[in-house]
């Protein structure tokens, strides 16, 4: 099976589900707390890719560290240099695995990157 990583904000209720659901299911991942190991640039990009979304999409709109730019009239490479520059901004938990990744929100789209059936 390929590496898993986590990307995730451990005080999140959503991030905590995800890991359960994982562990349940007998998954050998990785957790990266984004706040210690920020994202750069290219592996922002990298990943909204691996997802095949847009950046607004993985922006958190609601934050109020987003009322700072015009998510409307945005680039996609401003809207990845201000998420990677405000952490808070990125919704969570991303989760990576080889050339897939899934943003897990809820935490049962994890089951779109495996071809097993949930055991919880």
């Amino acid at each position: 099976m390929e590496k898993i990583t986590v990307y995730e904000k451990p005080t999140c209720t959503t991030c905590r589900n995800v890991s359960k659901i994982l562990i349940a299911n007998g998954v050998d991942f990785e957790k990266v707390n984004y706040y210690i190991e920020p994202f750069t640039e290219k592996k922002l990009r990298s990943l909204i890719k691996k997802m095949g979304i847009k950046p607004v999409e993985l922006l958190r709109k609601k934050e109020k560290a987003a009322e700072e730019i015009d998510i409307e009239n945005s680039s996609d490479e401003e809207l990845i240099k201000f998420m990677v520059n405000n952490p808070d901004l990125v919704q969570r938990p991303i989760v990576e695995a080889g050339d897939k990744a899934v943003l897990a929100r809820p935490p049962e789209k994890i089951y779109e990157l495996f071809e097993w059936t949930p055991s919880i």
